[in-house]
């Protein structure tokens, strides 16, 4: 990995190049930024994905929904259609993309929309919303966000910050200079002051910005296609054995909390956002079936779960116990009331009137 590090290094520093000049003519006002009336709030990271955004949406989300009208706006990524789109709950991940199609059906109240070029999407969205949530959207722009939130992990915090390709950062970490607010995401549930002032100390925040803290909590098992939930601590005990069945860019944090109880674990491990193939699945199914011990079942992500439900990879896994496992992001204490105060007060100073 090394020596294809050094091998990809001077397209890291064309790629480097690139990026600052681009950021500069934004700076500058080369390039055109647009500013608009409705509150904007974007979600996103230096890093090629895996820093919770979905979560931390959600949780935006949850915090909004039932006093403003909420439109989410992402890039669909994956997704084979162009433009801009409405996401209905019908939809398939081919339409429009995996993580849109989950914040679809879990919120009902809200509108999700997916378009590569965002300036068009708020275009589309403003007159019947009163906020728009940008999905993954720091390195865009060509929207000027009112309110910035940046996200790291914590779990890849002392990884190398090389760009892209011989790294994983889009841009350098100067660039976190453009946020409002920074968020070390999936930090132990205890964190202790020490810790929190190291990390601090790590992201070396302008005056200006502020710091909070996130941590994952899990919820129960929930069926992808039929039955009922099930408590994680029954999945958790030593007796069983999980298939473990994921396309997320980071997922330590959750083979940690499933290796937690004991158990046996088997991971089938794709890159980020993979379109799961027939044969990956089939392999999948039939290594279950094959498994003699009894107690036994398939986890997967929520993203993921939208992608198993086309017609031809539910038949392959009928009748198999798969469930996906809900993950929802936490603020850490004493800091949760300043976090959700700072988002609403910035929504509702800016709401649009008459």
């Amino acid at each position: 990995m090394q020596y294809l590090r050094l091998i990809l290094l001077p397209f890291s520093w064309l790629y480097g190049l690139i990026i600052i000049f681009r950021n500069i003519a934004y700076d500058k006002g080369w390039f055109a930024s647009r500013r608009f009336r409705i509150p904007v709030v974007s979600v996103g990271n230096l890093a090629v994905g895996g820093a919770g955004k979905s979560p931390l949406t959600e949780y935006i989300i949850r915090l909004l929904k039932d006093h403003v009208r909420v439109a989410v706006l992402s890039r669909g990524y994956g997704r084979s259609t162009k433009g801009f789109r409405y996401v209905s709950t019908q939809d398939t991940a081919d339409l429009s993309g995996d993580e849109p199609l989950q914040f679809r059906r879990k919120f009902d109240q809200i509108t999700v929309a997916v378009s590569e070029k965002r300036v068009t999407g708020i275009e589309h969205l403003q007159e019947d919303h009163d906020v728009v949530i940008l999905d993954d959207a720091y390195q865009h722009r060509a929207v000027n966000p009112g309110l910035s939130l940046l996200l790291f992990d914590y779990t890849a915090l002392s990884n190398f910050r090389l760009l892209l390709p011989a790294g994983n950062m889009r841009e350098p970490f100067a660039g976190r200079k453009r946020a409002d607010v920074l968020v070390v995401t999936k930090t132990p549930e205890i964190l202790p002051q020490d810790e929190r002032s190291r990390l601090i100390s790590k992201l070396s925040p302008f005056p200006y910005q502020k710091v909070f803290f996130s941590y994952l909590d899990y919820g129960n098992l929930v069926p992808v296609y039929s039955g009922e939930e099930v408590a994680l601590s029954e999945a958790l005990k030593s007796q069983f054995m999980i298939f473990l069945l994921t396309g997320i860019a980071n997922p330590r944090p959750l083979v940690h909390k499933l290796e937690s109880g004991g158990g046996e674990i088997k991971h089938y491990d794709y890159p980020d956002h993979h379109p799961f193939s027939p044969k990956n699945i089939s392999k999948l199914a039939q290594d279950f079936r094959q498994e003699k011990m009894a107690a036994k079942v398939i986890v997967t992500t929520e993203k993921d779960a939208q992608r198993l439900r086309s017609d031809s990879l539910a038949e392959l896994l009928s009748g198999l116990p798969v469930y996906y496992l809900p993950v929802q992001a936490r603020i850490h204490e004493p800091d949760k009331e300043n976090f959700d105060h700072l988002i609403e007060k910035y929504v509702s100073e800016h709401l649009q009137h008459g």
